[in-house]
């Protein structure tokens, strides 16, 4: 792929970077914390009001009908700044799927979600590290709908979404997706929170009963593998810019810093650490925007987002762990920023698959013998 913007997507960049600087500053979501705010629905509405939130929706809910390397502008930059917004789940997990699987019906939700009034989400994680692609939360045909029986960990922003995009298998075989209100009979959202501070919902779902016309794509291929593949992609570039943001700040800070009367920089040791985290943050964001790129063209996604996710999970731990470790005790003051890069960046790690789980399809994928060769000698 080519790895240069055009000029479009780097006045889109500048345009996300000037309202987040002006707005999600470490100052200002610490006040958010402090206040006890679940996110930012000042910066929300700007947001909304830039109209960044309906950027990649379809023009006929009146989005801009951007694509997926303009949704990973946005998410990055806001990894970058982690901003207290629900960037991620409300674009990625809920609107791009229910725009693209969704039917006339869902138009006035998706216009709602572009004006910053409605969230949505997905529920894709299971207890027991089940595989997001064969989930177990199960679909049962019940006259013009279906009955959902599962249970669905960490959903993002669960407690303050609308409408929870849901993965199931059939009972009649293959999976598909559920647009479901959480406050249905037989729909019980329970609030969580992770290590960053975001809401979090324990998702059950006990014969709740969903209608035909909130199936998503029932007629397309595989919507729930797609839903999988664009959630890995946005969370790998989001990572990215989460890493990147907190490289900055250690880099600035061990070349302030003084002891023995010279920048803690100028030491061996210091200089290999941030050298490595500097590494593994780049391999982040080479292999996230290589997932996000395939996807986007409509390729074969598979195998790059393993890889990405893969690195999320492995390298980018190791990047905010350098970082603590550089900054020594002021590290651990939640007053300052480079806590909320470590937290976020653990959030991230596991959701979704962590770097077992992602190693392991990356290896099944290549093990398997190309398509049209059997995996059998005569």
């Amino acid at each position: 792929m080519d790895f240069t913007f055009t000029e479009d997507q780097e006045s889109l960049r500048g345009l996300v970077a000037q309202i987040l600087d002006d707005h999600a500053t470490p100052a200002r979501t610490k006040v958010i914390e402090d206040e006890g705010h679940l996110f930012d629905t000042d910066l929300w509405s700007r947001l909304a009001a830039a109209e960044l939130l309906a950027l990649c929706l379809p023009e006929e809910v009146g989005g801009g009908g951007a694509g997926l390397m303009e949704l990973g502008i946005v998410l990055e930059e806001a990894g970058r700044h982690v901003a207290r917004v629900p960037l991620y789940a409300v674009l990625a997990l809920g609107a791009l799927p229910v725009a693209r699987f969704g039917g006339p019906d869902h138009r006035d939700l998706l216009r709602a979600v572009g004006e910053g009034a409605v969230l949505l989400t997905a529920a894709h994680d299971e207890p027991g590290g089940a595989d997001p692609l064969a989930p177990t939360t199960s679909a049962r045909p019940d006259g013009t709908g279906w009955r959902l029986e599962g249970c669905k960990i960490a959903v993002p922003y669960g407690p303050q979404a609308e409408r929870i995009v849901t993965p199931a298998s059939l009972t009649t075989g293959g999976t598909a997706l559920f647009l479901v209100d959480p406050r249905t009979a037989g729909a019980e959202m329970a609030a969580a929170t992770s290590t960053s501070g975001e809401p979090l919902g324990l998702f059950t779902l006990d014969g709740a009963w969903v209608g035909a016309g909130d199936r998503l794509g029932a007629e397309a291929e595989d919507p729930v593998g797609w839903a999988y593949r664009l959630a890995v992609a946005a969370q790998s570039v989001t990572a990215a810019g989460v890493l990147d943001g907190g490289l900055r700040i250690t880099a600035d800070y061990i070349a302030q810093r003084q002891q023995f009367g010279r920048p803690i920089a100028a030491f061996q040791g210091a200089a290999m650490r941030i050298a490595d985290a500097y590494i593994d943050t780049q391999a982040v964001w080479i292999s996230a925007w290589s997932a996000m790129w395939h996807l986007g063209q409509g390729l074969d996604a598979a195998e790059a987002l393993a890889i990405a996710k893969f690195w999320v999970a492995d390298g980018g731990q190791r990047a905010v762990h350098a970082f603590q470790h550089l900054h020594g005790g002021i590290g651990l003051d939640v007053s300052y920023p480079i806590h909320r890069y470590f937290t976020v960046a653990k959030s991230l790690e596991a959701s979704l698959g962590g770097a077992t789980s992602q190693l392991m399809r990356l290896g099944a994928l290549l093990a398997a013998p190309p398509d049209g060769i059997s995996d059998c000698v005569a």
